[in-house]
């Protein structure tokens, strides 16, 4: 039985820092350009090649995602982009678009490329047409069956890769080919530059009474009609590899450090526990659902794996926002004192119960002692975000560990 690869999203230089201390196997992020999460942080060069670096001295490989579908103009700066990444050496690029391919295998033939979810990739004879172009690894679109995902693995050669989405945002629209967002604003989809227009909230408007609107229920939050809850398959271990999945891909390349954190643990517990044997995952299933429910989410589906969502399970009854535990930073470095230097995310206080999330698996509630600022003012609270401060705890904290606090009741958002 192979080990799968977990597969965690970055869009920053902390969060491609955190995935990897926490247990990812490989990231993928993407450069200024090119990619289609044009909204998030994303990377410089200059931080594309720290984290590189970084990634590959702990044992982990980094995909960059080159996945638009490019028009003409995009393709002069993407021959010089593909340039560029030759020199940094990442170990694989995302891409969707055949022109595009074409261009990554004459300039950078080294480096793998990886097909896009964008690509639709819903067939086996798909599959091997990419193969057959020297494609390393092809993307599973995200309307495919376990079953289907089995037949695939059976039908192309073996060294082949599959990868599966298992854990993240859904999109309304097939294999995320979007019209709503260019459409509604001109900000393209396609091109990287998705508004969201699924989550706004809508009303209906009858023909004959123009300017009267009529509101349309979904839950007590607003109307959020298109908006699919988030798969989740941690579990569903057993059944993903058995499948013959290559990577479990996570979504989310604008999401925080503690969502990487978060997913990256908590898969990586799950992967290792059932590779040791089926008793230890099946014992610890109540602890991967804790904790996976420990960064912000919408109500928890298994998307298509498991047939037609009409068929077997509502993914669009509630798409709330649920927020159960509050970022406050990551420690960037411990000082001679043993208290905790951190960037800090949200508000807290002295005399609050936090927790520390250690990279092992580990949690430590702890009470915060005193807050000092880099200025060497002590503070009663921290108010202002991305606020430097050194934290000092009742609990021992190590570089890298996240610092986060139970929000005062189930939140939604």
């Amino acid at each position: 039985m192979k080990k799968p690869e977990l597969l965690v999203p970055a869009g920053s230089l902390e969060v491609l820092r955190t995935a990897v201390v926490f247990g990812a196997d490989a990231v993928y992020i993407g450069g200024e350009a090119f990619g289609l999460r044009a909204k998030a942080k994303n990377f410089s060069r200059a931080d594309m090649e720290a984290g590189i670096q970084f990634a590959h001295r702990h044992g982990v490989k980094v995909h960059v995602t080159a996945n638009i579908l490019a028009h003409n103009r995009d393709l002069q700066g993407a021959r010089e982009y593909f340039k560029e990444l030759k020199e940094l050496k990442p170990d694989a690029l995302i891409i969707a678009d055949p022109g595009m391919f074409v261009m990554a295998k004459e300039i950078c033939p080294e480096i793998d490329i990886h097909i896009s979810t964008q690509a639709n990739n819903t067939n086996y004879e798909t599959f091997l047409f990419w193969y057959r172009q020297g494609a390393k690894r092809v993307v599973c679109a995200r309307e495919l069956s376990l079953e289907e995902i089995r037949e695939i693995r059976r039908e192309v050669p073996e060294d082949l890769e599959i990868e599966s989405f298992i854990h993240g945002a859904m999109c309304i629209s097939y294999s995320g080919r979007c019209l709503l967002s260019n459409y509604f604003t001109g900000r393209d989809a396609n091109q990287g530059a998705c508004t969201h227009p699924c989550r706004w909230k809508y009303a209906v408007m009858e023909e004959t009474r123009p300017g009267e609107y009529f509101p349309v229920y979904e839950n007590e939050r607003g109307t959020f009609l298109f908006n699919s809850g988030d798969l989740c398959m941690v579990g569903h271990i057993p059944e993903l590899i058995n499948a013959g999945i290559d990577s479990f891909k996570i979504e989310g390349r604008m999401k925080t450090a503690l969502y990487a954190a978060t997913v990256a643990r908590t898969y990586r517990k799950a992967i290792d526990d059932y590779m040791e044997s089926e008793e230890k995952y099946q014992d610890s299933l109540d602890w991967y659902r804790r904790e996976i429910a420990k960064c912000t989410y919408r109500q928890y589906t298994t998307g298509f794996y498991f047939g037609r969502p009409d068929e077997k399970m509502q993914i669009y009854e509630e798409s709330t926002y649920v927020k159960e535990y509050i970022y406050l930073g990551m420690v960037q470095e411990v000082d001679g004192r043993g208290r905790a230097k951190i960037q800090q995310k949200n508000k807290f206080c002295v005399g609050d119960t936090i927790e520390i999330m250690k990279t092992g698996g580990s949690n430590v509630e702890t009470k915060v002692l005193s807050l000092e600022t880099e200025e060497g003012q002590y503070v009663d609270s921290a108010p202002h975000s991305k606020q430097v401060l050194f934290v000092e705890l009742a609990g021992q904290v190590s570089q890298y560990d996240i610092l986060r606090m139970a929000a005062p009741e189930k939140e939604a958002v």
